[in-house]
């Protein structure tokens, strides 16, 4: 048997494996097949190996019934607002489901201060000259982040903002295109950044992510760093070389 150009499963053996008919699986993949049961879409989730969150994405991308929202302009609430002003030595940013920024503290803005495209964080990664200077593990940064708008997308795939969004990304960055195409599924969660800003040098900032359920879509990031270490005392100064000359009555800065 020669050697297949392509690495990976064919069509059909990829149907005889999840136990359908290869015609079935071709007409599922483009589309043709409405309505697949939850039974094969497991077998077929088992067969390429995915993982929880990717196979609960599989499931709603073929539920029935998905309803199609319209662009709009989304709103932090005031109780979200003075809980970021509350935070004064803590970066803090709200973001959408497309990761833009929504709101942030004083400390947010500024760790993300400086960029063309410091309000979106997708556009700032990929259309930004500096975003690999600036994001130090630039590669699993964009990993995360593509995969986390995959998760959005399926939400809803015919959103006007998200056809925007990637149309413009694969216009302009071949990195986005690479990524985009590997389909990867995941919501990000906690782990470690290591950042260079042109105020302060080098930090290392882990963060949380939650999900804001008075709106869903919304997600709260906050940052720290590990006390006492050298990231730290670089926040702190981060502060103090952004903070306002004149204290304010609410220092969070809504986008909307």
């Amino acid at each position: 048997m020669g050697r297949r150009r392509v690495a990976g499963l064919r069509r059909e053996e990829l149907a005889s494996l999840a136990g359908v008919s290869s015609d079935y699986y071709v007409r599922l993949e483009q589309g043709r097949e409405r309505n697949p049961s939850p039974q094969v879409i497991d077998a077929l989730a088992t067969v390429l190996h995915l993982h929880e969150e990717a196979t609960t994405h599989l499931h709603r991308l073929t539920r029935p019934g998905t309803v199609r929202r319209t662009a709009r302009s989304e709103r932090v609430s005031p109780n979200l607002l003075r809980l970021l002003e509350s935070w004064p030595g803590t970066p803090a940013v709200v973001l959408d489901r497309y990761y833009t920024v929504l709101a942030d503290n004083e400390l947010g803005a500024a760790l993300y201060g400086g960029h063309p495209h410091s309000g979106d964080l997708v556009r700032m990664l990929f259309l930004d000259p500096d975003a690999h200077r600036f994001f130090l593990d630039w590669e699993r940064v964009a990993e995360n982040t593509v995969a986390g708008l995959h998760a959005a997308a399926g939400l809803d795939r015919e959103d006007p903002r998200l056809v925007e969004l990637v149309g413009e990304l694969s216009l302009h960055s071949t990195e986005f295109v690479r990524l985009w195409a590997r389909h990867d599924v995941r919501r990000k969660a906690h782990e470690s950044k290591r950042f260079f800003h042109r105020q302060v040098g080098e930090m290392t900032l882990s963060y949380e992510t939650f999900s804001v359920h008075s709106a869903p879509g919304q997600q709260l990031m906050v940052y720290r760093a590990e006390p006492g270490s050298p990231s730290a005392e670089a926040l702190a100064l981060l502060g103090s070389l952004n903070a306002p000359a004149v204290t304010r009555p609410d220092s969070s800065h809504h986008r909307g």
